[in-house]
């Protein structure tokens, strides 16, 4: 590993204070109410977020974890050599390690986190692992326009990974945006390698998202004891509730943070009034057919080349392609 641990260039990142405070006051005027989900992920929130990762319910983690560890040599092959892998949300990389041992000749592995605890500790993981892989870490946005850093040699091509199911957290709008991005992002001969998970019963999508344990209620409620600390707010996170369910016309679960009682919250110098029962969104999670998906990625300029399905048939990772770029 060349890098180390400590020093990671900076894209974008969490908006400061005053942006912060203009982007909740924003969200919390609007009706209905929403804040955006990247709030969730402070040190603590993303602590919390691996521990959701290990719950029964969870099948997403587990499902994919099975489907690299079946399919990992295959989609290894289909990236082929000289590959420069940049991985948006990285985290832990768990799932990353497991397409790492399989790939050939790497040229650099990228890992663009938001949160910079992780990211120290997965590269510090990584280097251990892989001690002759370049890492070049990135702290910033990726939804945001990314300045990668400059290989230590020319790839054959740019793979951009995006595991979990995490493209499912953006309404159709936003994930065509974001695909079009990672598309130019890509370059001419790049690839974009994907997780979607897929439809299946409601009982089933439901349950993963409202563990037994409370992990993902604490994970919910620790956004707004992160406005308490940062922005010096008086959320009583008693007087909220965690409450996510499956909207089936709209295929996709919705998150929010409910008011238990009639209440106002300071918010920086405004007061925010919350009815009872009255909702914030903080969240959705989209779930695709096949076709759904190959639907979204054509909006976006770009065609699946490949798919690779767990051993439940739950979940999926998608290899997509420039439009046009596949020889017929």
């Amino acid at each position: 590993m060349n890098i180390r641990a400590l020093d990671l260039p900076t894209d974008a990142r969490t908006p400061s204070a005053g942006g912060l405070l203009e982007t909740v006051r924003r969200g919390l005027r609007a009706q209905p109410k929403r804040l955006p989900s990247w709030l969730f992920y402070d040190a603590q929130g993303s602590a919390l977020f691996e521990r959701i990762c290990g719950q029964p319910e969870y099948y997403l983690t587990r499902c994919e974890v099975a489907l690299m560890r079946e399919h990992a040599a295959s989609i290894a092959d289909t990236l082929g050599v000289d590959v420069r892998l940049v991985e948006y949300g990285s985290g832990s990389a768990t799932k990353t390690r497991l397409l790492l041992e399989h790939m050939a000749a790497p040229v650099s592995y990228v890992p663009v986190e938001i949160s910079p605890e992780p990211l120290q500790q997965s590269v510090r993981r990584l280097g251990e692992h892989f001690p002759h892989l370049p890492v070049q870490p990135l702290c910033a946005d990726f939804t945001r326009p990314l300045r990668l850093p400059i290989p230590p040699r020319a790839p054959r091509r740019t793979v951009l990974y995006f595991p979990g199911s995490t493209i499912g957290n953006f309404d159709t709008r936003e994930a065509i945006a974001l695909l079009r991005k990672m598309r130019a992002e890509m370059g001419d001969n790049g690839g974009i390698l994907i997780g979607a998970d897929l439809k299946k019963d409601t009982a089933l999508i439901e349950a993963a998202y409202n563990d037994a344990a409370g992990i993902t209620a604490a994970f919910t409620l620790n956004m707004l004891a992160r406005l308490n600390r940062e922005l010096g707010s008086d959320f009583d996170l008693a007087a909220f509730s965690h409450r996510a369910h499956y909207n089936a016309l709209a295929g996709r679960i919705e998150t929010s943070l409910v008011s238990q009682r009639e209440q106002k919250v300071h918010v920086g110098r405004s007061q925010i009034a919350f009815g009872k029962d009255e909702a914030i969104r903080v969240e959705v999670s989209c779930k695709y057919s096949l076709e759904d998906f190959a639907a979204l990625a054509g909006k976006a300029g770009l065609e699946v080349l490949r798919v690779w399905l767990d051993p439940e048939r739950m979940f999926s990772v998608q290899y997509l392609v420039r439009a046009g770029s596949v020889a017929r």
